[in-house]
C-alpha cells in the first residue's frame, strides 16, 4: 500500500482519564536501515515491513504484509533497541484519531501522540487538545527511528 503520509507529533503532558474505554493495540518494531527507513512491525499479529522516504510534516509511506517467520527472521537484524508501545485510537472531531502510543522498556514514560491528516492545511488549521504537549514534529530525536537508536531524549531524562 502507498500513500502520503500527512502527521504531527505532540509529547502528552496529561493522559486522559477514560483511556482505557478507547481501542488499543500493542507493537513492537524495529529499524533495519534509517536513511532511508526501512521499519519491522508487528501489531497484535499482523507483521509488515515499512518504508518512509523523507519529510516531517509529510512523507511517503509503503506497507507490506510479511509472513510471522519473516518478521522474527526480520527483526533479529534490527538496528539499535526493538521499540515496544501500547497504541490507543483516540477519535476526534472531523474523523480524525489520536494515535497515543505510551512507550515501556527503555523507553518509558514516554507517551507521543500522532494525528493524521488528509492534507497540510488540515494540518496546519488542527488545534491540540489541552492535554497535549509540546509539539516535536519537526525534532528528529523523537522519531521512532531515532529513539531506536539513542534511547530517550535528555530533556526525557530528567
Amino acid at each position: 500500500m502507498e500513500h502520503v503520509e500527512i502527521e504531527r507529533r505532540f509529547l502528552i503532558k496529561d493522559l486522559p482519564s477514560d483511556l482505557d474505554s478507547y481501542p488499543s493495540k500493542s507493537f513492537e518494531q524495529g529499524y533495519l536501515s534509517i536513511n532511508p527507513v526501512l521499519r519491522v512491525r508487528r501489531e497484535e499479529d499482523d507483521y509488515f515491513v515499512t518504508y518512509k522516504g523523507r519529510g516531517k510534516l509529510l512523507r511517503e509511506e509503503y506497507n507490506l504484509p510479511l509472513t510471522e517467520e519473516a518478521y522474527e527472521h526480520l527483526i533479529s537484524k534490527a538496528d539499535g533497541t526493538v521499540i515496544k508501545k501500547r497504541r490507543y485510537f483516540i477519535p476526534l472531531d472531523n474523523d480524525l484519531v489520536i494515535e497515543l502510543d505510551i512507550f515501556e522498556g527503555n523507553l518509558s514514560p514516554l507517551k507521543i501522540a500522532e494525528v493524521e491528516f488528509s492534507s497540510e492545511e488540515e494540518a496546519m488549521a488542527f488545534e491540540p487538545p489541552d492535554w497535549f504537549g509540546r509539539e516535536v514534529t519537526d525534532e528528529e530525536k523523537y522519531s521512532n527511528s531515532s529513539l531506536s537508536r539513542c534511547g530517550l531524549p535528555e530533556d526525557m531524562q530528567r
